[in-house]
């Protein structure tokens, strides 16, 4: 995980780390924690830091984006956490508050707006990789690693599948409106200021053609449910123990397919991809079938994935994700958006 740019520059990254800062340090009085020094990791949606505690051991502490979730929605998070632990699916420990809770909401001096505080168990382990490089190991020991992937993301199908939602559960959708609707959830991607016309003019065919494909899709419980939706390698810890799942922040209503292509979206342009699609779907049927045939479905959710990524950096400037990885991020989207574009358009609902 990378560490936030401290020195100050026009994208205001300097700001918002040292915002995040004075949060962390005024929420630390809620927590029941001796702390001897606290550290940034990342800083994306959320600003994440690390607690070094007097005792030698250590937790996360999130300052979350203002206005990204509401407290409902968040303690819709921590409510599904809890569900895929009872049901074997390997995620970290919410630590409650001295007050009995899973987050506070803080305002600290010099800070204009208030924002919500968790802070979870530290995990041992490593990133199986991240956006900016690629994945670590052999070819076969990043197949093993996308089975085990593949068998998680199952799992956690499966359980919402099952699920009866609790009274007052709420999240945000991932579904045709919210990603290529007027206004998508992430943000209006083909508006983005850095697109060459020809780009923007080949993602607003992207965007039309999802619009008719997407409006097929079912939305059963056995495709369509609460989903992960951010199973990119850097929140898959890999541990002695096996793989862990982090970071349920983009947690929504989801198509299943959006998980599959989410978790191997940053690797298809690597020579080890086809090893680590088949683990994937190797992994996947161990646990359930396969929603549908993968060379027919998942181009479809792959372009509409490399859409909200532009949407994002369009809607976040001044975060340092912005600033270095949006050129990258168009040449993905674009040659993902030109492949789906080539393909030969069923007539027919996918069953």
């Amino acid at each position: 995980m990378n560490e936030p740019d401290r020195r100050g520059d026009s994208d205001g990254s300097a700001s918002i780390l040292d915002d995040a800062h004075r949060v962390a340090l005024a929420a630390l009085e809620r927590w029941d924690l001796a702390v001897e020094e606290i550290e940034p990791i990342k800083i994306r949606e959320n600003a994440v830091f690390r607690l070094d505690r007097t005792d030698g051991r250590r937790a996360v502490l999130r300052v979350h984006r203002a206005g990204y979730h509401t407290d409902a929605e968040l303690r819709s998070e921590f409510a599904w956490m809890r569900t895929l632990a009872g049901a074997g699916v390997p995620v970290p420990e919410v630590v409650r508050s001295r007050y009995d809770n899973d987050f506070e909401v803080i305002t600290a001096s010099g800070v204009a707006v208030a924002h919500q505080v968790d802070v979870l168990e530290w995990i041992d382990g490593h990133p199986l990789g991240s956006v900016e490089t690629s994945l670590a190991g052999d070819a076969s020991t990043i197949a093993e690693r996308y089975r085990m992937i593949g068998r998680t993301m199952a799992l956690m199908h499966d359980q919402s599948a099952n699920w009866h939602l609790p009274s007052g559960f709420v999240r945000h959708s991932w579904d045709a409106a919210a990603l290529v609707g007027e206004r998508p959830f992430w943000g209006r991607f083909w508006d983005l200021d850095a697109l060459a016309p020809v780009e923007r003019a080949l993602l607003r065919r992207a965007r039309a053609r999802l619009q008719r494909d997407l409006a097929n899709y079912p939305m059963s419980r056995e495709r369509y449910g609460v989903i992960h939706a951010d199973l990119v390698p850097e929140n898959i810890l890999v541990t002695p123990s096996g793989l862990r799942v982090i970071d349920f922040d983009d947690a929504g209503f989801g198509w299943h397919w959006f998980d599959m292509a989410t978790s191997l979206y940053f690797v298809t342009a690597q020579t080890y991809y086809p090893q680590a699609l088949a683990a994937l779907v190797r992994g996947y049927e161990e646990r359930r079938p396969m929603p549908g045939d993968v060379e027919e479905h998942l181009p479809v959710f792959m372009a509409a994935r490399a859409t909200t990524y532009l949407g994002w950096v369009h809607t976040r400037p001044g975060t340092e994700t912005a600033r270095t990885l949006t050129p990258y991020l168009i040449e993905r989207a674009c040659e993902v958006c030109a492949n789906y574009l080539s393909r030969r358009r069923r007539a027919t609902i996918p069953r």
